[in-house]
């Protein structure tokens, strides 16, 4: 699970970072502003990457994806970005889980 939930958020950082160089030159919105929320963004990624096997790391990795989706009011095309961004993040965490099972469920039949 890590290295799939881990994959996603450094691509999620890196769109971000893109998508707020368009931003500037497409929005209405004060580019301190803009550098401000998106820096958090990225950061959060960068520190969730690290955290992701402690608890609660995955219900702040949600609250991170909602708030991208919310981002689309300010900069539209967020909300196709961010929704593609919250099923890769279901995705990652969904199918990281059952690989996460299988590999105990296979190192546990394995003889010592």
């Amino acid at each position: 699970m890590r290295t799939l939930c881990s994959s996603t958020l450094i691509g999620e950082a890196l769109v971000v970072l893109f998508a707020a160089l368009v931003a500037m030159q497409l929005s209405d919105v004060s580019t301190g502003a803009l550098w401000t929320v998106s820096g958090i963004a990225m950061a959060l990624c960068v520190l969730l990457c690290g955290m992701i096997t402690r608890p609660g790391a995955v219900a702040v990795g949600w609250a991170l994806q909602i708030g991208l989706i919310a981002s689309g009011f300010v900069v539209p095309t967020m909300f196709g970005l961010g929704a593609v961004f919250a099923g890769l993040w279901w995705c990652s965490v969904h199918y990281g889980r059952r690989i996460d099972v299988i590999k105990a469920a296979r190192a546990a039949a394995a003889p010592a």
